[in-house]
């Protein structure tokens, strides 16, 4: 609820001071009649009438007030919101190969990776989403949509064991990842297009160059960033043996020139994450730079509701008239 005229509002600051005045009026009333004692009184109870010896200046209180309100002129506001969206369609590139096991962020790189892009995902409602993995080989995990439902409940299952399993080849193609994702875009007819490309070490698998499709997806208008996530030196990798898991320590090898290259061929940028906290503000850097664009034409109606407020302001006035004129009459 609104009011159109709000400034009288603040006559409803007067009913303090009138509230005030009322009291120190009651304690200063002296008696209209004077007797030399009450002790024929002393066994007579009060009337029901004492009760209400305050009632009139209660419903005037209230009187007041509704009048104060009717005079603000209340309204409810109908809105119609005419929202044209130009969303961005975007596809996030993640490496699942067994160096992803890694641990040197927690509980490792893959389940790291995989809790930012969900946040990522849920932050962008109105994005047309995919998902694309890669190792030696890649495919698509999840097609573009704009069911992120789905597309979470996807994600959440992705891991590295389907690499660590023989189920696909082991290695980093970066390049085919690229290529695999840059498919999904390039007959999208959305202003934006980008990729999110994410990996943790340098290209020994593929047919494609990770170059070469960095020129592909700058000729189709996609943007690619590029992520290196891992320490700096060595980092700890789970080895399973027969007398449980082992950790030996691997070099951290990401080929930072050739991510570097991709991202300023396709227009885009190279971060380096080596922690979690830096692996979110990674995503939340590119959440900023690529944002929907969002129009809102909005319309209004005014409607007044002055009516219940009027009618409570005669019931009002009405029940201390009769009030005063019976119960609580007094004498001149």
């Amino acid at each position: 609820m609104t009011f159109a005229n709000d400034a009288y509002l603040f006559l409803l600051l007067l009913v303090i001071p009138i509230v005030v005045w009322y009291i120190m009026k009651g304690r200063k009333r002296k008696a209209s009649l004077m007797i030399p004692s009450t002790g024929m009184f002393s066994g007579i109870g009060k009337s029901w009438k004492s009760y209400l010896i305050h009632l009139p200046f209660i419903l005037e209180m209230t009187a007041f007030v509704l009048l104060v309100i009717i005079l603000a002129r209340p309204q409810t506001t109908d809105r119609w919101h005419d929202t044209e969206i130009e969303g961005i369609e975007i596809m996030m590139c993640v490496d699942v190969s067994t160096s992803m096991l890694a641990e040197d962020l927690k509980p490792n790189r893959i389940e790291a990776a995989k809790s930012v892009v969900s946040e990522f995902i849920s932050g962008r409602p109105n994005d047309n989403i995919g998902l694309s993995i890669f190792a030696g080989e890649a495919f698509t995990q999840c097609p573009m949509t704009v069911d992120h439902a789905v597309l979470l409940n996807v994600l959440h299952n992705v891991s590295s064991d389907i690499a660590a399993n023989g189920i696909i080849e082991d290695g980093t193609a970066i390049g085919m990842g690229l290529a695999n994702a840059i498919s999904r875009l390039k007959d999208s007819q959305a202003k934006s297009k980008v990729i999110i490309l994410l990996t943790d070490g340098s290209n020994n698998r593929g047919e494609i160059s990770p170059l070469t499709a960095a020129e592909m997806a700058k000729s189709f208008g996609i943007r690619v960033y590029t992520i290196g996530v891992g320490t700096n030196g060595t980092a700890p990798y789970p080895v399973y043996s027969s007398f449980g898991v082992q950790y030996i320590n691997v070099p951290v090898e990401i080929d930072e020139d050739v991510l570097r290259k991709i991202a300023q061929t396709a227009n885009g940028q190279y971060y380096r994450a080596t922690s979690n906290t830096k692996l979110k503000d990674v995503y939340e850097e590119i959440d900023k730079l690529e944002r929907t664009k969002l129009q809102v034409k909005e319309f209004s109606k005014n409607q007044e509701v002055y009516q219940p407020f009027a009618m409570a302001l005669l019931l009002v006035i009405l029940l201390i008239i009769l009030l005063k004129q019976t119960v609580l009459k007094t004498i001149p």
